[in-house]
C-alpha cells in the first residue's frame, strides 16, 4: 500500500481518540484521510469490534471511498466496507465500515439515538458545512452526551475554522496532516470578463481547454458552474473534433454510477481525459491523471428566499477557499498547471468561504427532524452556527399548517409518518394526503420527478412548465414534446425512485400507468397550499398566489389560459416570478380539498371609486379570491360605519353645504369663541363635526349607501337642530346676519372671511356714524370694509371714529374728483347718510 501523508499523523490521532471521545483533523486534498482513517482506526481497542460510519457529503464519494478501501481490502464492497446511500444500499452482515450519505445519518440516529452497535462516527469534509451535516453533528453530540458517553466523533476536513469546531467538540485536540502537493502554476485573465454574456464563458473555456491540450501533458479537470453549461461545453468540444486520443467525460452529481466511474477512473493508456465537472469534483475524489485544472470560477448554489418560501439556484462566483482545493486538484500526482478565468485583481476579492447552509436554506426539513427528536427549540441543541430564527418560524408555521406539528411545536403522528418518507416535509404530506383518495402511486411518482432533475430538456429559450407533459413522457405516452428531449438516464431514476416510495408505502405497481392526470393539480395543492395561483385580468399569463406573491410565464404556454394553478417550481425573484413546473386545478376541487383553509368573509366597506358602500361575501384562500357576491342584508351599522368613513375620506366639504349654512356655521363659531365653552354653544368646526360625525349625522343615514344620496339630505336642518330654541334666538339677536347703516340700508354681515365680521358698505352710507358697529353685546367690533361710489375697498378699518378724523380728507381729496356727483362733505360726522348721488341744481 502506497504511503500517503495522512499516514504520518495516524499515531497522534490513535492516542487523541483513546484518550478523549472527540478529535478534529486537518488534512489538505489528496492527504488519504478519506479512506485511510476508517481501515487504520477499524481496530482500536474503544471501538470493541462496533461499526464505524463514514459520513460523506455526496453520493458518488460515498461510493467511491466504499469501492477505494474495499479495494485496499481486497475484497468486494458490501464485506468489511459498505454504503448506505439514496436509492442504493450495499452492507453485509460482516460490514463493519458504512460509508453513507448526510440523510441516512439522520435516519439512523432518529431510529436509534444511542446508536447502538456503531461505535465511531466520521464527518467527512465537514469544511463544506451542509445543513445535514451540522443537523448530524448536532445530534450525535446530543446521542453522546444523553446515551452514549463511549461514542467517538471525528470531524475531518480541508479547510475550516479549527478552534470554533474544536469548541463544539469539547475542546478536542486538533490533528493536522500537512499534506503532499506538488507545485502548481497559476495563470489568470488578463482582462476580466465581467458583464460578458454566459456564452462567452462557454466560449473562453472551450478555447482555454484547447490551449490546454496544445500545451501542457496529463489530463484536464473544468470546473463549471452546473450541467447546462456541462452540456454546452461537451457539445461544441465534439463538434470541434479533439482527436482519437482525448476522451470527454462529464462529471456530475444526477450521473449514472457507470458515468461518474468513467469520469474518475484513470485514462486508457495513450489518451488523456478531459473531465467536465460541477463543484462535485472539489473534495473527496482522486481523479487519476489530472495535472491541469481550469476553473471558471462559478458554482451553482440553492438560496432560500424567506420573504416568497421559495429555493431557487443562484450562480455566484467561486469563493476563495474553493478555488484553493481546485487549483490543489493539479497538483495531486504531479507538478501541475492551474488556468482561472479570472483576474489576479478578481482573485484578491473573493470571499473567503461560502456561508454554512444552515443560514440560507430552507429550514422545514430540520425542523421537523427536531421536533421528531422530540425538540421544539433548536437552541437546545449545540451548533456551530445558530439555526436563524426567521427561517425557524417560517418553517415551523409550514409544518403546522401541513399538520405535523401541533400548536406547541410537537410532532403530531400525521409528522411523525411524514418524517419517515425521507422526502421534503411538502412532498411527504402529499403522499399521505393522497392515499384515501386512491391516488397514491400517482403521487409517488410526481414526489419522484419534483425531487429529481427535470426528464425534459430543450434548446435555449424552449418552456413548457405542464407537469402533466412529464408524466406523459414518464409513460411513454410522448417521446417529445414541441422540440424537447427526454432524458432517459433521469427518466429512468425518477421512475426507480417511484416505486422505492411505493414499495415504502406498500402500494402495488400501477397497470397500464398511474392515471388521475386530471388530479394533479390537487395533488400538488396538498404539497403547496402556499402556491396555488389564480389568473389574473388584465395580464395573460400572470397569476396570484396564495401567499400574496405574483408569478407569469415569460412566454404564452397552454397552461397561462387556466383559472388555477397549482406551482410546484419557480423562481422566487422579482415582482413576477417565472413559473417553471405547475399543473391546472378546478375551482370545485379547491371548494371540497381545500376548505379547512378557505374563509368566508362578508366585507361591507367603502368603495373609493364608486363613492358608494360595497357590501360583499367573499370566499378567500390566502391572498386569492375564490368567489365575490353581493352580500344579502348588511348589518345597518355597517353599512353607517362605511359611510361614515367614505364622507370622512371625501371632506365634511363633501356634505350639501349652502352659502348661508356656512355664514349660520361661522356665526356659532364666533359666539363660541367669543363666550367660551362654558357658555354652551357648541363647537361646529369642521374637525368637530368630522368627529362627531356617528352622533348627528349617522341617524339620519339609514337606507343610504352613496355620497350622493348623502348629499341630498337637508344639512341646514341637521344643523340647526344642534342649537337650543334658545340658542337660535340669542344667534340672531348677537351675530345678526345683517345690519342696518345709517343711510337705511340692510347689509349682509360676513362672518366667514377671517376671525372678525365683516361689513361692506359705501362711505357715504355712513356719514353721521361716529363709532363702528358691534355685535355680541358690544363685545365683537365689526371690519369695516368702506366702498367708494363704485363699489371697490378705498378703507379697512375696526376704528370708524379715528378714520373719520385722519384718514377721511385723503380719501376725500382722492375720491371727490373721480365721483363728482357724489356728495363729499367737509364734515362727515354732520352730513346726512345716502345712497344717492348729490341732488340736481
Amino acid at each position: 500500500m502506497d504511503c500517503l501523508p495522512i499516514d504520518s499523523v495516524l499515531p497522534d490521532l490513535r492516542r487523541a481518540l483513546a484518550e478523549g471521545r472527540s478529535a478534529l483533523l486537518t488534512a489538505p486534498p489528496g492527504a488519504g484521510k478519506t479512506t485511510r482513517v476508517p481501515l487504520a482506526l477499524l481496530d482500536e481497542p474503544w471501538l470493541e469490534r462496533r461499526k464505524l460510519i463514514l459520513l460523506e457529503p455526496r453520493r458518488l464519494a460515498a461510493r467511491a471511498a466504499a469501492h477505494r478501501m474495499a479495494s485496499t481490502l481486497g475484497e468486494p464492497v458490501g464485506a468489511t466496507v459498505g454504503y448506505r446511500i439514496r436509492l442504493d444500499t450495499k452492507v453485509g452482515p460482516s460490514t463493519r465500515i458504512e460509508v453513507v450519505t448526510e440523510g441516512v445519518l439522520t435516519r439512523l440516529l432518529q431510529q436509534d439515538p444511542s446508536l447502538a452497535g456503531y461505535g465511531f462516527v466520521l464527518f467527512d469534509e465537514f469544511h463544506e458545512r451542509s445543513l445535514q451535516a451540522d443537523l448530524g453533528l448536532a445530534l450525535c453530540l446530543e446521542a453522546q452526551k444523553l446515551f452514549r458517553p463511549d461514542l467517538r466523533l471525528l470531524v475531518m476536513s480541508a479547510t475550516l475554522d479549527c478552534a470554533a469546531v474544536a469548541d463544539l467538540l469539547g475542546r478536542a485536540p486538533v490533528v493536522s496532516s500537512e499534506g503532499r502537493l506538488f507545485p502548481v502554476t497559476t495563470h489568470y485573465l488578463d482582462r476580466s470578463r465581467s458583464g460578458q454574456p454566459e456564452p462567452a464563458l462557454v466560449q473562453m473555456t472551450i478555447q482555454t481547454i484547447k490551449r490546454s491540450l496544445a500545451q501542457e501533458p496529463g489530463s484536464l479537470l473544468v470546473f463549471l458552474p452546473g450541467m447546462a453549461e456541462i452540456r454546452r461545453v461537451e457539445r461544441r468540444l465534439l463538434e470541434a473534433g479533439l482527436g482519437p486520443d482525448v476522451l470527454l467525460a462529464p462529471l456530475h452529481g444526477d450521473l449514472p454510477f457507470e458515468a461518474q466511474v468513467l469520469a474518475i477512473a484513470p485514462a486508457p493508456p495513450g489518451k488523456r481525459k478531459v473531465v467536465l465537472a460541477t463543484s462535485i469534483a472539489e473534495t473527496s475524489l482522486t481523479i487519476d491523471g489530472i495535472r491541469v485544472v481550469i476553473d471558471a470560477g462559478l458554482l451553482r448554489v440553492p438560496r432560500f428566499d424567506p420573504r416568497s418560501g421559495l429555493t431557487r439556484l443562484d450562480t455566484i462566483r467561486v469563493t476563495l477557499d474553493s478555488a484553493e482545493q481546485r487549483r490543489g486538484r493539479a497538483g495531486r500526482l504531479e507538478p501541475g498547471s492551474c488556468y482561472r478565468l479570472w483576474t489576479a485583481a478578481e482573485h484578491r476579492t473573493l470571499a473567503p468561504r461560502r456561508p454554512p447552509e444552515i443560514l440560507e436554506a430552507d429550514l422545514t426539513p430540520l425542523v421537523l427532524e427536531l421536533a421528531l427528536w422530540g425538540t421544539t427549540d433548536p437552541r437546545e441543541l449545540s451548533w456551530l452556527d445558530q439555526p436563524p430564527a426567521g427561517p425557524v418560524a417560517q418553517a415551523r408555521d409550514l409544518l403546522t399548517r401541513l399538520g405535523a406539528l401541533d400548536e406547541r411545536g410537537r410532532i403530531t403522528a400525521h409528522g411523525t409518518r411524514m418524517a419517515a418518507l425521507a422526502l421534503h416535509p411538502r412532498l411527504a404530506h402529499m403522499l399521505l394526503a393522497a392515499l384515501p383518495l386512491g391516488l397514491g402511486s400517482l403521487a409517488c411518482e410526481v414526489a419522484a420527478l419534483l425531487s429529481e432533475r427535470d426528464l425534459l430538456g430543450g434548446p435555449a429559450g424552449w418552456r413548457n412548465a405542464d407537469l402533466r407533459l412529464r408524466l406523459d413522457v414518464l409513460h411513454g405516452r410522448a417521446d417529445q414534446a414541441a422540440g424537447a428531449t427526454v432524458d432517459r438516464a433521469a427518466s429512468l431514476r425518477v421512475q426507480r425512485v417511484a416505486q422505492l416510495l411505493r414499495q415504502q408505502l406498500k402500494l402495488p405497481a400501477p397497470r397500464g400507468g398511474t392515471g388521475g392526470l386530471d388530479r394533479l393539480g390537487l395533488l400538488l395543492a396538498f404539497a403547496y397550499p402556499d402556491r396555488i395561483a389564480q389568473r389574473q385580468p388584465g395580464g395573460e399569463g400572470r397569476y396570484l398566489l396564495a401567499n400574496g406573491r405574483g408569478a407569469s410565464f415569460p412566454e404564452p404556454e397552454p397552461l397561462s389560459s387556466e383559472d388555477y394553478l397549482v406551482i410546484a417550481d419557480l423562481d422566487g425573484t422579482g415582482q413576477w416570478s417565472r413559473i417553471f413546473l405547475a399543473a391546472p386545478i378546478g375551482i370545485e376541487e379547491l371548494e371540497t380539498h381545500c376548505a379547512d383553509r378557505i374563509r368566508e368573509t362578508d366585507f361591507v366597506t367603502w368603495d373609493e371609486r364608486a363613492q358608494a358602500v360595497l357590501a360583499r361575501r367573499q370566499r378567500q384562500l390566502g391572498a386569492l379570491t375564490l368567489r365575490d357576491q353581493p352580500l344579502p342584508n348588511p348589518e345597518p351599522a355597517q353599512v353607517a360605519a362605511a359611510l361614515l368613513f367614505g364622507i370622512r375620506q371625501a371632506g365634511i366639504e363633501a356634505l350639501p353645504w349652502t352659502r348661508e349654512l356656512r355664514q349660520w356655521q361661522a356665526r356659532v363659531r364666533l359666539l363660541r369663541r367669543v363666550q367660551g365653552p362654558a357658555s354652551g354653544w357648541p363647537d361646529l368646526s369642521d374637525a368637530a363635526l368630522t368627529a362627531r360625525l356617528e352622533e348627528w349625522l349617522a341617524p339620519h343615514l339609514a337606507g343610504m349607501t352613496k355620497l350622493a344620496q348623502v348629499q341630498r339630505l337637508d344639512l341646514t336642518g341637521l344643523l340647526h337642530a344642534l342649537l337650543t330654541w334658545e340658542q337660535q334666538r340669542q344667534l340672531d339677536r348677537l351675530a345678526p346676519t345683517h345690519l342696518t347703516v345709517p343711510s337705511g340700508s340692510r347689509l349682509r354681515v360676513d362672518y366667514e372671511s377671517g376671525e372678525q365680521p365683516v361689513l361692506a358698505v359705501k362711505l357715504q352710507e355712513l356719514f353721521g356714524c361716529r363709532d363702528t358697529p358691534r355685535l355680541a353685546d358690544g363685545r365683537v367690533p365689526v371690519t369695516l370694509h368702506l366702498l367708494s361710489p363704485a363699489g371697490r375697498p378705498v378703507q379697512v378699518t375696526q376704528d370708524l371714529a379715528g378714520f373719520w378724523t385722519s384718514a377721511y380728507q385723503d380719501v376725500r381729496k382722492e375720491l371727490r374728483g373721480r365721483y363728482p356727483k357724489h356728495p363729499w362733505p367737509d364734515d362727515p360726522l354732520t352730513a346726512a347718510p345716502t345712497r344717492r348721488t348729490k341732488p340736481r341744481a
